[in-house]
């Protein structure tokens, strides 16, 4: 009967099933478990007995995987169908002009989808790919490679297939990709389900997990209006990278099966970095809590071996995707994973002697794997004068008060709403759904044990690396693998995100699962059930499967009205000026012109006219950092001639200038984007307040301000040729008289700066 339980574990464990009527002492074989099976399965003809007596449980546990699949799908489309209405809805997106659809895609959502719409008017896709690798029509006077610069890979691909596919006659170009976009997000929503049933080997977890991620949707996802940012295409498959690691870390794997799991790691992350700029950043966070897994003693070295050699080989490979984008190489994900396996290969006694011992070693080991990682670093930076991501590291040091606070760059960053603190209300939306709550509990009761068995595991350094003998020695804590990974993923990104508020959607998502988790599984219940007496399958199974059933019927009563509500309330896009200035730009101005302005506005005059641009919001390059911030001048106290210069400079034929920025209220003082010109050029802010004493007063007037009086000074340099409420388009004057002259503000600009 043992063997037939011990038999029934690997099997239930394999398929991801509950594993009430097992042993619990199953749990211990894992990697980071403390309690162990007492004996081995005793000989060949044992094993040879579980063979033939498990075949008759496979249809039952097959009409349970399929139910649990078929329940995955279907919650996963039933977000994707909620996200796309909420678009529909919010746009009345299938009534709008193509101008209206393509306004729709704000900011740098704009750039990213004229790629796609370029892949699909070239004349041959070899001609298309040919002018992304040399474009010159992103930056003028530049020429660059776009599939370098950018993770643009997604609309390419989309590019290609909608144009070999049979659709063009029944689907439209802006149809097949948002309705792509909004497909990964039922992807997403189903390896969620999939990480939260392996976890707590419920598919009611999972169905749980499901409906807590759609019903904070406000605080999971932005994508019904923000369609083809990065992030839209990336978390999908980082979701589905998180289940893959899940499954690899549960016991029980074979080998083959490790493999294939790899395999699909390795697909996952080579995914997630090519459709997104800051996945290094995302994995050294991953890398990190590899590392302490690895520290703790949770995970084996061969998992963690493999786990880091699938980040470097995804790295790499998106490396030579991107056309040695020196970025990558630059990395301090990649700088950290070679530092840590260096400094592992050669500290053989690591995880050696007593408690006092093994912190000690500990301790030195993350210093000198630290101090490796920042020396790669910068030597791999020193090599390949890579100065493209200095501004994340400004923006890091500003936020936490050890750099320059006047940086452009780093305040661009400080000021928006988005790379600030996580707001509180977050936590009173997600408790309003229950989330919250099986959350925290969770995470406090699974941190206790994790530290429990951390202690248990330094101080038993013969334990290390080998099962326990016999049944004295079974110990009564016990954590798995994969839990404990996902434990240290909700507390990383936890704290990312309280940081940095944009960061929340790496959180939100997996807090959705691992609440569900804490729910279905069965670690937590059965502490509870010891700690008072009564701990039997049944009492377990009941809990296990009562209260998600209640907390379904609980969220569909309260919830279930206010859904439907609000994927019927009708709203329609309504922005005409800015329809009137890109139906201005088609019509009024040449095609090659070039257009100077703020980065927001341009990826929509990129997108809507195809005209020529001097900067743009995709912000991982550090000349066009500087460009920016010198075209922005347009909104700094300048004179009329240093402003023409710049942007003569910058190779600018028309300026548009939005009174929104020029006047702008949507920030407090001092995180106004006039604001931060002024401070970076020494200048006293605008308005009641305080400023710091060695700013001095501009010697001339607000650019943006002063050329609306049509003095004599700018109009000799600037003439308006469109303005309606909101915008004003300035026409730069190229006469022979005013040519030497321009030069000369633009050689004192520079040196200024």
């Amino acid at each position: 009967m043992e063997i037939r339980k011990r038999g029934l574990s690997k099997l239930e464990s394999y398929w991801g099933i509950s594993q009430d009527d097992v042993s619990a002492e199953s749990c211990g074989e894992a990697r980071g478990g403390l309690r162990v099976s007492e004996r081995e399965d005793s000989g060949r003809d044992s094993q040879n007995w579980y063979r033939l007596s498990i075949p008759p449980l496979w249809p039952w546990q097959t009409v349970v995987i399929a139910a649990g699949l078929v329940l995955a799908v279907l919650t996963g489309l039933a977000h994707a169908w909620c996200v796309y209405s909420i678009h529909e809805n919010l746009l009345w997106f299938s009534h709008l002009k193509e101008v209206e659809r393509e306004i729709s895609f704000r900011t740098e959502c704009g750039l990213y989808y004229s790629y796609y719409k370029q892949m699909l008017r070239a004349p041959s896709i070899q001609q298309g790919l040919s002018e992304l690798i040399s474009d010159n029509a992103t930056e003028s006077k530049r020429t660059i490679n776009l599939l370098r610069r950018m993770n643009i890979y997604q609309e390419v691909f989309l590019g290609v297939l909608y144009r070999i596919l049979p659709i063009q006659a029944y689907l439209e170009p802006v149809y097949f990709y948002i309705y792509t976009v909004f497909s990964l997000q039922a992807v997403y929503v189903i390896a969620l389900f999939i990480t939260s049933w392996l976890l707590s080997g419920s598919w009611l977890a999972g169905a749980l997990t499901g409906v807590w991620y759609i019903l904070n949707r406000v605080d999971t996802t932005r994508v019904e209006f923000t369609v083809s940012l990065r992030e839209n295409w990336s978390l999908p498959f980082f979701a589905l990278q998180i289940a893959a690691i899940t499954c690899y870390l549960r016991p029980h794997l074979k080998p083959i099966q490790q493999k294939v799991v790899l395999w699909l790691m390795f697909l996952a992350t080579l995914c997630f970095c090519l459709t997104w700029q800051f996945n290094q950043f995302i994995l050294l966070v991953q890398a990190l809590i590899i590392f302490t897994l690895d520290c703790l003693d949770l995970i084996s070295t061969e998992q963690v071996t493999c786990l880091y050699l699938v980040q470097v080989s995804s790295l790499l490979s998106v490396w030579l995707l991107q056309f040695c984008n020196s970025m990558i190489l630059g990395s301090l994900a990649l700088s950290f994973i070679v530092a840590a396996l260096f400094v592992k290969h050669f500290q053989r006694g690591l995880k050696t002697g007593g408690l006092a011992a093994r912190l000690g070693k500990l301790l030195l080991h993350t210093v000198l794997v630290l101090a490796l990682t920042f020396t790669i670093n910068y030597l791999a930076k020193q090599a390949l004068q890579l100065r493209s991501d200095e501004h994340i590291f400004k923006f890091i040091k500003s936020k936490f008060g050890l750099g320059p606070t006047r940086d452009f760059d780093a305040s661009l960053y400080l000021c928006e709403e988005a790379f600030g603190l996580l707001p509180l209300d977050t936590f009173d939306r997600l408790a309003g759904t229950l989330l919250a709550y099986p959350y925290l509990v969770t995470l406090i009761v699974l941190l206790v044990m994790l530290a429990l068995v951390t202690l248990a595991n330094l101080c038993d350094s013969s334990a290390v690396g080998r099962p326990q003998k016999g049944r004295g020695e079974a110990r009564p804590i016990c954590m798995r693998a994969d839990v404990a990974y996902n434990l240290l993923h909700t507390v990383f990104f936890g704290l990312l995100a309280l940081g940095t508020m944009r960061m929340k959607y790496l959180w939100t998502g997996h807090m959705c699962a691992f609440a569900a988790y804490g729910v279905c599984g069965k670690e937590l219940w059965s502490l509870c059930l010891n700690m008072i007496h009564c701990n039997t399958k049944t009492k377990l199974r009941l809990i296990r499967y009562t209260l998600p059933l209640v907390i379904l019927c609980f969220l569909y009563h309260k919830f279930w009205p206010k859904l439907m509500t609000e994927l019927s309330e009708l709203r329609e896009f309504y922005d005409p000026d800015t329809v009137e200035l890109m139906t201005w730009i088609s019509s009024k101005t040449p095609k090659k012109a070039v257009f100077a302005g703020s980065m927001q506005l341009l990826a929509g005059i990129k997108l809507c006219t195809g005209r020529v641009l001097t900067n743009h919001p995709h912000y991982e390059d550090r000349a066009l950092r500087e460009r920016t911030r010198q075209v922005y001048q347009i909104y700094a106290h300048q004179s009329p001639e240093e402003v023409h210069g710049i942007l003569r400079t910058a190779g600018a034929d028309f300026v548009v200038m939005e009174d929104s920025i020029c006047y702008e209220r949507r920030h407090g003082r001092g995180c106004r984007l006039r604001d931060l010109l002024d401070l970076a050029n020494g200048h006293i802010m605008d308005g009641p307040g305080d400023n710091d004493p060695d700013l001095v007063h501009a010697s001339h007037p607000r650019f943006c301000e002063s050329v609306k009086t049509d003095g004599p000074a700018y109009t000799a340099l600037f003439t308006r040729v469109f303005q309606n409420k909101t915008f004003h388009v300035y026409k730069l004057r190229r006469g022979k008289k005013r040519a030497k002259g321009d030069r000369e503000p633009v050689a004192m600009e520079d040196k200024t700066h």
